[in-house]
């Protein structure tokens, strides 16, 4: 980098800046006499010199910056401005901010599942937040190469690891493939710890991640459905008492309310006559068992004979046809 001349002051600041922005830098620009730094909130600034952080600034306002800010330069402090020359450098303004971030799996991810050779595809969908976390490694590993870094840039490195992640703390202590969302806490706080440690290598802390929803193909949803309806089937009492009293809550009078009222209490008359003429057809199976088929002798004699009715009074034989009765 090289001084040049130029009698006009300018204004170094972060210029159009966006949230979805991590960092942007003021280049190749020459600082003036008379020229001023702005900070604002959520922001530091790093001026930069052949390369080299010459000084971090994190307290927001104005500054002057040949009086306020070049004594505090690591080898520009020396350096006073003459009427017709400035300084060319570098100033990188960091966005401080904490940014939340939607992501999703591009593809299926294929879970190892039993009964299932190729795997369950899943997808996955939630929220992560990030920050800047090391101002050094940044600029060494991004910022030395980037004008700007946007969180589109975070999220497409994320997305390249979450497949991975995702299939080794969904498969960690066999998980369940069909009730992911009961653990997706532990899913989600395995995988911030993860990528926390990876993108810790260009600078950026992960703060939060999040998984909303687990997304399973459109035939196990359908079965899943299926089941829950079969289910609600095998209480259908509970049901029918249900529609009942949310049909009488929306009025009764007549229109859909009345109909749906009408429909339940027939259903459940249905129900109990049902249930009644199955009580009786037991108690008729019952007493048929335990009645005494005809012709047969009940132990201990009997008043009158089974064959033509006559009264015996305990007799052995039948007075009228003979019949024996012990």
């Amino acid at each position: 980098m090289a001084l040049f001349g130029n009698q006009f002051a300018n204004v170094v600041e972060w210029e159009e800046y966006r949230d979805d922005v991590l960092f942007w830098k003021w280049s190749n620009r020459e600082i003036k006499k008379g020229s001023r730094l702005i900070i604002r909130p959520g922001q530091d600034a790093i001026f930069l010199y052949n390369g080299k952080v010459e000084g971090i600034f994190t307290d927001e306002g104005s500054f002057d910056i040949e009086s306020e800010i070049v004594p505090f330069l690591s080898t520009l402090k020396g350096f006073r401005f003459g009427f017709n020359s400035g300084i060319r450098a570098e100033v990188l303004f960091i966005n401080t901010k904490e940014v939340t971030v939607k992501w999703g799996t591009k593809n299926p991810v294929n879970m190892p599942a039993p009964g299932l050779p190729g795997g369950m595809p899943i997808r996955a969908f939630g929220t992560f937040c990030c920050k800047v976390s090391d101002h050094a490694v940044l600029i060494e590993k991004i910022a030395g190469v980037k004008q700007q870094f946007t969180i589109d840039d975070v999220k497409e490195r994320v997305v390249a690891m979450l497949d991975q992640l995702l299939m080794k703390w969904i498969s960690k202590e066999g998980r369940d493939m069909f009730n992911l969302q009961a653990n997706s806490f532990d899913i989600a706080k395995g995988i911030q710890e993860d990528m926390d440690m990876e993108m810790m290598k260009i600078g950026i802390g992960i703060t939060a991640f999040n998984i909303s929803s687990f997304s399973y193909p459109e035939e196990i949803q359908k079965m899943a459905t299926k089941a829950a309806s079969q289910s609600m089937v095998g209480d259908m009492g509970r049901y029918q008492q249900m529609a009942m009293m949310d049909a009488m809550s929306k009025g009764g009078g007549g229109g859909t309310a009345s109909d749906m009222a009408g429909m339940a209490m027939g259903m459940a008359m249905g129900q109990q006559m049902a249930s009644q003429m199955g009580r009786m057809y037991g108690q008729n199976t019952a007493q048929q068992q335990a009645a005494p088929s005809q012709g047969a002798v009940p132990e201990g004699g009997c008043k009158f004979c089974p064959d033509c009715g006559t009264k015996t009074e305990g007799m052995k034989f039948c007075p009228n046809c003979g019949r024996k009765l012990m």
